[in-house]
């Protein structure tokens, strides 16, 4: 289920409400992946900073699509 979440908000380019760090936060994903030791992890900017963050996948939390807040990329996407 999460997985499918960010799959549409990745292709739709649709900011997320997510708890991360016990913190709530909006976050652009950009693309899914895994991390050297084999876990899934999402690259994308946490609350509009200039910088791309991976973050473990398995501290997200209470995911929620912000369906009218969409955004542009600042590194291409390829489809």
């Amino acid at each position: 289920m999460k997985t499918e979440i960010f799959t549409k908000a990745i292709s739709n380019r649709n900011r997320l409400k997510i708890l991360y760090e016990f913190k709530e936060t909006t976050f652009e994903p950009y693309y899914l992946s895994l991390d050297n030791k084999g876990k899934k992890v999402v690259f994308g900017r946490l609350n509009n900073s200039s910088e791309i963050r991976m973050i473990e996948y398995d501290k997200i939390l209470n995911i929620k699509i912000l369906n009218y807040s969409h955004f542009s990329p600042i590194i291409p996407i390829l489809n």
